[in-house]
């Protein structure tokens, strides 16, 4: 399933956070939303999993208006882990991740093999499975985070949007995710705060600043050392990685970039 994102503009807490945003995520691939903090990621990802109603513009799945469609129809189309984490459950980890099947349940239906099946296989997939009977609110961060992407997965979605899925987890964590999310191959938009492993595991970047879509494309070509200093105010040089020959941003930690918003971020602003 493909998103189509057309002039997007969303307004939060009286003031527009996004405005006139142009994005898309092809059928099966991982898109990637980067920029400073305050640019509008999360803003943008809350239009598409329906928490925030934006002010003008559409999210297209498949060419039809996701607000077009009824609450469960959406939700089993586009499954989500958001930054506001749930920590206050008092279910079983089980039980969390049995929430995903909610949008094929019928009223105080009951599960079936298949709930059971694909709850198993998601556990599973994140490395949770010998966790099922414990207390979601005696686990970890990581743990937590883990349990929730498992959710998502039991939703079964032709559509993953994850905000910041790589927070709390160590590095073995990390790249065990991202390399899920590359062999899952479902139609997903991520937004990552490290540059590094948006490049290695996405597709297709789009670069926010100020609300605004300033750059989009591959990973080689979106994050050059003149983006990241007018973006992101940082000195760096991009080479390529001696494992993998995927493009590896090095920053330079100790002078920083002396550099103002991009223009193009100001003329799509302004328009």
């Amino acid at each position: 399933m493909r998103i189509d994102i057309e002039d997007l503009h969303v307004a939060y807490a009286g003031r527009t956070v996004v405005s006139g945003a142009h994005l898309i995520a092809a059928e099966g691939e991982i898109a990637g939303l980067v920029g400073p903090n305050g640019s509008g990621k999360s803003t943008l990802l809350r239009t598409v999993y329906r928490h925030l109603k934006p002010a003008a513009g559409r999210v297209l799945l498949d060419g039809t208006d996701i607000q077009e469609m009824t609450p469960a129809r959406s939700a089993r189309h586009v499954a989500a882990l958001p930054q506001e984490r749930g920590s206050d459950f008092e279910l079983t980890v089980r039980e969390v991740v049995a929430m995903g099947r909610t949008p094929y349940k019928r009223a105080f239906a009951g599960e079936d093999a298949t709930d059971r099946n694909v709850v198993a296989r998601a556990l599973t997939d994140v490395g949770m499975d010998g966790y099922a009977g414990r207390r979601f609110t005696a686990l970890s961060g990581g743990e937590r985070q883990r349990v929730l992407l498992a959710r998502a997965f039991a939703q079964d979605p032709d559509v993953l949007v994850l905000d910041e899925p790589t927070n709390h987890l160590d590095v073995r964590h990390q790249v065990e995710l991202l390399a899920l999310l590359r062999a899952q191959r479902r139609t997903t938009l991520v937004s990552l705060h490290d540059l590094n492993a948006a490049a290695s595991v996405c597709d297709r970047l789009h670069v926010l600043h100020a609300g605004a879509v300033v750059a989009s494309g591959p990973p080689r070509e979106v994050l050059t050392p003149a983006l990241m200093a007018e973006v992101f105010g940082v000195r760096a040089a991009v080479v390529d990685h001696p494992l993998t020959g995927e493009p590896l941003i090095a920053f330079d930690h100790r002078t920083p970039a002396q550099a103002g918003p991009p223009a193009a971020a100001e003329t799509h602003a302004g328009g």
